[in-house]
């Protein structure tokens, strides 16, 4: 059976609602999911006092409501510092619940990176599903059973989704213990992030961050950093994302596949290409983080010229041992750019 897609609402800065791209792939779209305002989560988000944005929000979760969508509130901040067992923490997101009830937008899931935001939704909203976030980075099936209690359903690590035997493990076991799965389907992180925990905290608090005077070159993505070297665009190829093409690989294993567009600079165009399942054009572009802006003044990598879903790195990648076959694949799919 073929996965429903989740996809991350954004207020989209031209006069297309979020609501009307959704609308015309509903067929293939199951989830929306959300933050609310500032609260930590695992992108930036809208500041509690833009009240247009936040009213904008709500009309639209309310249409999607009312068109069979399941709403995903986020609360997956890796960081609530001082807050993170506390009662303020726990009556504060009680609270956006609450209201959110009042507002007949209570979400059918949260997702969340907090194990004691999972319990005390457990104990206050019991008839949500609990959610746990992609950024926990679930690398076992031991880690699952350790959070059996507390939660309904988990992303897998992403790092892990191109080895389809080991997805098959995560299956199984969700299968036997009666949970969901799903994976994140465009993440352009580097595999195996070495800066991940870092840059999740500094995004988690990044409405104080940016209030501090604050080194002119700080590097605050070590991805971007990384890529700027032309030497290093074999490495695209080594990360987690999964092709349009390749979802029919996931559809007896994924119960969900979210699609990252909170943040991106052209929420249709990804969105339409895993509804589609096919996409013409710079792979790079679906991505998020999108590093199109540092491969585009050497070319773009098309991803119509991709082969199969077997002849992309996996496991090897992890331990890469610089084989040669990821630039060797690179030759195949990259157009230079045309001098005019």
């Amino acid at each position: 059976m073929k996965p429903l897609l989740a996809v991350g609402y954004q207020a989209t800065e031209n006069t297309e609602l979020f609501s009307e791209i959704v609308s015309d792939y509903k067929e293939s779209i199951g989830e929306i999911y959300f933050s609310w305002g500032s609260t930590p989560s695992g992108r930036p988000g809208v500041p509690l006092t833009d009240w247009e944005l936040q009213e904008r929000m709500e009309y639209e979760l309310g249409v999607l409501r009312s068109q069979g969508f399941k709403l995903d509130l986020l609360f997956n901040g890796n960081c609530y510092g001082a807050d993170a067992i506390s009662e303020h923490l726990a009556a504060e997101y009680c609270g956006i619940l609450s209201y959110l009830e009042s507002r007949d937008l209570l979400p059918e899931i949260v997702t969340t990176a907090s194990p004691f935001l999972a319990n005390v939704l457990k104990k206050e909203f019991p008839a949500i599903e609990r959610r746990a976030s992609v950024n926990m980075r679930l690398d076992s099936t031991l880690a699952l059973e350790f959070l059996g209690d507390l939660f309904d359903s988990f992303y897998i690590k992403r790092d892990l989704q191109r080895n389809l035997e080991t997805v098959k493990l995560f299956r199984k076991w969700c299968d036997d213990h009666g949970k969901k799965m799903g994976i994140l389907a465009n993440s352009g992180c580097l595999r195996n992030c070495p800066a991940q925990t870092f840059h999740d905290n500094l995004v988690a608090h990044q409405k104080d961050v940016y209030k501090q005077r604050n080194l002119p070159d700080a590097m605050t993505t070590f991805c971007m950093k990384h890529y700027r070297n032309r030497e290093h665009m074999a490495d695209f190829l080594k990360s987690s994302w999964i092709r349009p093409e390749d979802l029919h690989h996931y559809d007896d294993l994924a119960d969900f596949i979210k699609i990252a567009t909170r943040q991106h600079d052209r929420p249709r165009t990804v969105i339409a290409a895993y509804a589609n399942r096919s996409y013409s054009g710079d792979l790079a572009g679906l991505m998020e983080p999108n590093f199109s802006s540092l491969f585009a003044s050497s070319g773009y990598i098309e991803n119509a010229l991709f082969t199969s879903f077997e002849e992309l790195p996996a496991d090897c990648a992890v331990n890469c041992t610089h084989c040669g076959k990821c630039e060797e694949i690179l030759k195949k799919v990259f157009v230079p750019r045309t001098l005019q």
